[in-house]
């Protein structure tokens, strides 16, 4: 075998947490929006009623720890921003997620500010989940040209 098959090997099995994934499940997209909104909803009960916004904060957050623990299970890894090197592909994929992020958050907390929490929820979930639907298709492509260009 010569180093270049080597370094071959090497870059696939660096770029295999990555790219080599079940499938998202088709819940997903509306599922995260879901938990967003409820997040962003609960701050309609900041100053009527301390104990419920808490106690709904809380189950959304426990919500969220059983989510990542079942998605960790169900991937083995999970890739993280800032561990790790991604494929040149991924890290692309991931800067243009982060500036949608910032554009997402930017517009819910405008909603917020102009029209209260309840309306901005709804812009949450919209947004959210739309944006996570399209994050997921460009990764998949993404995924797709480093498997095609390692194999």
């Amino acid at each position: 075998m010569d180093a270049r098959e080597q370094l071959r090997i090497v870059e696939s099995a660096s770029a295999a947490p990555y790219v080599e994934y079940p499938p998202t499940p088709w819940w997903y997209a509306p599922a995260v929006g879901g938990w967003t909104a409820g997040v962003v909803g609960t701050f309609e009960w900041w100053r009527v009623n301390a104990g419920l916004f808490l106690g709904a904060l809380a189950a959304l957050l426990v919500v969220e720890l059983v989510f990542v623990s079942w998605l960790r299970r169900r991937h083995g890894a999970l890739p993280f921003p800032g561990r790790g090197r991604p494929p040149s592909e991924i890290a692309a994929v991931w800067r243009h997620y982060l500036v949608g992020l910032l554009v997402v958050a930017a517009l819910v907390a405008l909603t917020w500010w102009l029209t209260g929490p309840a309306v901005a929820a709804g812009v949450a979930f919209v947004l959210v989940t739309l944006g996570l639907a399209a994050y997921e298709r460009v990764y998949a492509r993404a995924a797709t040209e480093v498997r095609s260009r390692l194999s």
